[in-house]
């Protein structure tokens, strides 16, 4: 096909470019809005349409700075910052600034607080260290006072008197000069509630001075005082850890089950004097203890408790919580721990309670203090923090709305001018200017929007000149459509008629490959009658001779079956004489039998003289009954013997007719076989000749089956032909239809594209 001639659109092309030429040196004035085309437009330009109202204000317009800053605002405002590139950078500028001066000022604050609680831990420690020292020292004072009263020499005597002591009156006496001085010492000390002397011997009588708050009748068989006088000897220290062989142990008075708040020393000692056993126990008042709790001071809301092993509060700066169980379950808890510990009071307040284990008591002095009040120094540090913060953050909020007015808005308005190019205006510029990145993209756009300008203008001639083009391709291609349509018809008419010849052929071949295939059976069975007739022929043969051996046979056996009747009825003869002979036998028996009775009875005759004769008679009788019962068994078998043998020459003379019947019926048998073999013998040569002819129709199919498979070949290979042609006609009509297809198609195309340039204005 030969291209249409294009025609010339020179004036045209030089018209559009003075006009472009003039738009470009009006580009300065203000651009008007452009009447709205969204139905014409792609579903993304209408959307961005719909979102970006444009504007029509200058930028370089002079503003105040407060009409700035509310533009500024307002934008921010009403700008999604997933969609604004300056309301990003202010949110990252404002994040960053605020982050930075919270975790200063936090980890400022962290480090005080640790610092303080640190300080304030360590002299807490010190404090609690020098309070039980304290402690240890009052107690050891009062240990050695129970030394000296114990030895001291009037007590000695007055001990050594009563081990010694023979009356009432001797023992009286010496236990009230004991009282008087145990009495002296509880009266000068305050401090000491009651001393007792507690004699190991049930003999003695307890000594005692003071208002004891335990019940000291049968003291000696309480447990808990088995308990406390084992200790004192040796005990394993629950809050040091350490075995101790003390002589002096100290433990609360509730130990006693008497709701006690006092503490009490005892100690196993003896008497020089009479070697007599005694356990001494001093009774004090807890408030000696509390007094020294009063000049210790920890902290606002500190608190102090000299805590037992078992957890009860031995002496506390709140004098409720004495004798009680101590609501600070990790005092107990802490065991062998003694320096610092953040723990939980019984309200679930953080405190941090330091420790120190007392050297003569099995007793753990505690500090509590609440950990608010510790770190209420650092509270400023934190409300600086946070002033700080809010300061930054303002600064940052100026600085922000600053790098909107400088970043966001020219990009805004750039934002705009695409909005309004995307509807079809490409005579909008941009008037900002800047040495910065958004200048250099401010001077891209409008040499964007020229390039684009001149794009539009060379495409609308050439949109005009493809849809005359398309025009004449579309005549061409329907008239080569109607041309292929013709051909392909002739050609399957063509293909047609060589299908129907090579469906015959094939036919044709089918029944000659049919007919061979049945010659071939035709053939093996003509084989296997052959085989099957030479077979009947000699079993013909081999009969004939059997019949011949079995007609022997049957004479020699009717022969011996006659000796045999013979040999039977001479048998019968001798048997009959062996019965006579039984019969002569039977009456010797019997005469002998007679003759012996006789001889019986003679012997009974003689008597004596004959009794051995009788012996004998009576043998020879017996022999004759035994003979007799012999001879009756041989009469028995020879009865059955003669039955058998007559029975037997029955049969055998039954036996003989039929011997004959069968070898005449054997001689006719043999005469058959000998007919039957001369007969196949006939019908073999008859095979012989059926045979020949059977080949010579064998070998006119094979010529005949070649010549059908060369016709049958040469049906198809036209057919192929034919198929191969109409195949490649319908592929050119359905191209040329294809090339129809695309010319509409590029006609229509062509007349779209022009409506769509019609949309810009150049």
């Amino acid at each position: 096909m030969v291209a249409p001639k294009r025609e010339s659109n020179g004036e045209e092309r030089k018209e559009r470019r003075m006009k472009l030429t003039k738009k470009n040196k009006t580009n300065k004035k203000q651009p008007s809005n452009v009447q709205k085309s969204d139905t014409n437009l792609t579903d993304e330009v209408q959307e961005t349409v719909k979102k970006a109202a444009p504007t029509n204000k200058r930028i370089g317009s002079g503003l105040s700075a407060k009409g700035m800053l509310h533009g500024s605002v307002s934008q921010i405002k009403r700008v999604n910052p997933n969609k604004s590139v300056g309301v990003k950078l202010f949110l990252i500028f404002l994040s960053s600034i605020v982050v930075v001066v919270l975790a200063l000022g936090l980890l400022s604050y962290s480090k005080a607080k640790n610092t303080i609680k640190n300080n304030v831990s360590e002299a807490n420690r010190q404090t609690i260290i020098q309070t039980s020292e304290k402690l240890d020292i009052t107690l050891k004072q009062y240990e050695n006072l129970a030394m000296q009263l114990f030895f001291d020499p009037q007590m000695q005597n007055n001990l050594t008197d009563l081990a010694s002591a023979e009356s009432s009156y001797d023992k009286f006496v010496a236990t009230d000069a004991m009282n008087k001085k145990l009495s002296s010492q509880t009266t000068t000390d305050s401090n000491i509630v009651a001393i007792t002397l507690i004699p190991t011997s049930k003999d003695f009588d307890i000594v005692s001075s003071g208002s004891s708050s335990m019940k000291l009748d049968s003291v000696r068989d309480q447990a808990w005082f088995k308990t406390v006088v084992a200790n004192a000897e040796s005990y394993k220290s629950y809050y040091s850890g350490e075995e101790k062989s003390a002589q002096n142990y100290w433990f609360p008075t509730s130990v006693a089950g008497e709701n006690g708040k006092n503490i009490a020393m005892v100690r196993s000692l003896k008497n020089l004097g009479a070697n007599s056993g005694y356990v001494i126990m001093l009774e004090l008042k807890n408030t000696l203890l509390e007094e020294a709790f009063k000049s210790v001071t920890l902290g606002d809301g500190s608190r102090i408790q000299l805590v037992a092993p078992d957890g009860t509060v031995v002496a506390s700066s709140i004098p409720e919580e004495d004798g009680k169980v101590s609501e600070l379950g990790f005092i107990k808890e802490s065991k062998t721990n003694s320096k610092s510990q953040d723990a939980t009071d019984a309200k679930g307040e953080d405190v941090l309670a330091v420790y120190s284990p007392m050297a003569k008591a099995d007793w753990k002095l505690t500090g509590i203090v609440p950990t608010g009040e510790l770190v209420k120094a650092a509270t400023p540090i934190l409300f600086t923090t946070f002033l700080a913060a809010a300061a930054a953050a303002l600064l940052a909020v100026l600085v922000g709305i600053g790098m909107v007015r400088m970043i966001a808005r020219p990009l805004a308005r750039l934002k705009d001018l695409m909005v309004e190019g995307a509807k079809g205006d490409l005579s909008v510029r941009t008037e900002y200017v800047s040495k910065d990145e958004i200048g250099e993209l401010s001077a891209s756009f409008n040499t964007m929007m020229e390039r684009i300008t001149e794009l539009v203008a060379q495409t609308t001639d050439t949109a005009r000149e493809v849809l005359e083009t398309a025009g004449e391709l579309g005549d061409a291609s329907r008239k080569t459509a109607i041309s292929a349509k013709e051909i392909a018809a002739a050609t399957e008419e063509i293909a047609g008629g060589a299908g129907s010849l090579a469906q015959e052929a094939e036919r044709g071949n089918e029944l000659t490959d049919l007919i061979g295939t049945q010659m071939q059976s035709v053939i093996a069975a003509n084989a296997e009658m052959d085989e099957a007739a030479r077979g009947v022929g000699e079993a013909s043969g081999q009969g004939a001779k059997q019949l011949e051996e079995l007609l022997t046979q049957t004479s020699r056996t009717g022969e011996m079956t006659t000796a045999l009747v013979d040999r039977v009825n001479n048998l019968k003869e001798t048997v009959f004489s062996v019965i006579k002979v039984l019969d002569v036998m039977k009456n010797i028996t019997q005469q002998t039998n007679i003759l012996s009775l006789n001889a019986t009875i003679e012997a009974a005759r003689a008597g004596e003289a004959g009794r051995g004769f009788m012996v004998v008679a009576d043998e020879v009788r017996q022999l004759a009954d035994q003979s007799k019962q012999s001879i009756a068994v041989v009469a028995g078998i020879t009865d059955k013997i003669i039955t058998e043998m007559n029975e037997t020459v029955a049969v055998l003379s039954e036996v003989a007719p039929l011997f004959k019947q069968q070898m005449s019926s054997v001689k006719s048998t043999s005469d058959i076989f000998v007919s039957v073999q001369g007969q196949m013998e006939d019908f073999i040569s008859s095979l012989e000749s059926v045979t020949g002819a059977i080949d010579s129709l064998n070998h006119s199919q094979g010529v005949l089956s070649d010549a059908m498979g060369n016709v049958s070949a040469v049906a198809q290979q036209s057919s192929a032909t034919s198929e191969e042609v109409a195949s490649l006609s319908n592929e050119q009509q359905n191209v040329s239809d294809q090339l129809v297809a695309l010319s509409g198609k590029l006609e229509s195309v062509s007349t779209q594209l022009k409506d769509k340039l019609s949309l810009f204005t150049i």
